[in-house]
């Protein structure tokens, strides 16, 4: 069964969350695949409205398993607050899961997001100073911490010290600030974070390929804009844009190795959530995608093929 993926072909905003929430009633599974909190979708329903940033919009239909993906990067403090607002408003939350491979936005994002804007001065981009971009920016340099790191509170440690070190000199020689204290990031994350987050870790690429091997329905929820190129830079979304993960989340992110051929490879395997980098063993992938522009919302059958060996 191929992915349905919702996407917007503007600048953002043309209204996705009201086709999301459309066709979420129909599926088994969303998948939120990227982006961070300075994005979402509101929702109404029965005159009820809920903005959502992290949790995907299924999350308000029983039967639908949400799924917050890799390629999303998640402020466990603003991922547990939208969860306690939507049990308080009976919604359950216990179906939600969350990529371990999916990685963290920690304190010092947010304080290197609002310094550099400081310093920029006139030329400031508006950011919303939540600490997406250098996030995004870690996880480029590999020097990010994941999800799953919160399962090891050793490995977190050792991760967060290793990153600080250079984050700590940028802080204090470039900035002039105090240095950002590793204990108490690791007491407020492993401690109060960890426990809440820690029933909803999962493989995300192992659940989304179970749903499509049994032929159940698929959405991939869109958050951002569509490339990189069709935005204002510099004051573009430092997440990936929509049109990328569009044409591969399917093939590579999500569902690495399910194919409509007959000449895929079986799934590869990821214990651990380990392999961050892989080859593509796909042939094809078909994938459903809603494009978006203008007034025009007639659906457009993809197919995508990954050239053998390609590495990201």
């Amino acid at each position: 069964m191929p992915a349905t993926i919702v996407v917007g072909t503007q600048w953002g905003d043309e209204g996705k969350g009201k086709f999301t929430d459309l066709l979420a009633g129909e599926m088994s599974m969303v998948v939120r695949y990227q982006g961070g909190h300075n994005a979402g979708h509101t929702l109404v329903v029965d005159g009820e409205s809920f903005t959502l940033q992290l949790v995907p919009s299924g999350v308000l239909y029983e039967h639908v398993t949400p799924v917050i993906g890799n390629g999303v990067v998640v402020d466990p403090r603003v991922l547990i607050a939208e969860m306690d607002m939507l049990e308080s408003r009976g919604v359950s939350t216990g179906r939600l899961r969350l990529s371990g491979n999916a990685h963290l936005i920690l304190p010092y994002h947010q304080e290197l997001d609002a310094l550099h804007e400081r310093h920029l001065g006139k030329n400031r981009l508006g950011t919303t100073k939540r600490g997406i971009g250098p996030a995004y920016a870690d996880r480029a340099m590999r020097v990010g911490l994941r999800v799953q790191d919160l399962l090891d509170p050793k490995i977190f440690r050792q991760k967060l010290g290793a990153v600080l070190e250079h984050t700590n000199r940028v802080l204090t020689r470039v900035f002039n600030r105090l240095p950002v204290d590793a204990d108490e990031i690791a007491t407020e994350y492993l401690d109060v974070c960890a426990p809440r987050l820690i029933p909803h870790i999962a493989d995300a690429v192992a659940l989304v390929h179970d749903e499509l091997e049994a032929g159940r329905n698929v959405l991939m929820e869109g958050a951002r804009p569509p490339s990189w190129t069709s935005t204002t830079a510099p004051t573009r979304s430092s997440p990936p844009p929509t049109r990328w993960p569009a044409v591969h989340a399917p093939a590579r992110a999500l569902a690495q190795g399910t194919s409509t051929g007959s000449s895929a490879s079986p799934r590869p395997t990821s214990p651990g959530w380990v392999p961050d980098r892989f080859r593509p063993s796909c042939s094809t992938t078909s994938a459903t995608t809603w494009w978006m522009s203008g007034t025009s919302t007639a659906p457009t059958r993809v197919v995508v093929g990954d050239p053998a060996g390609w590495t990201p």
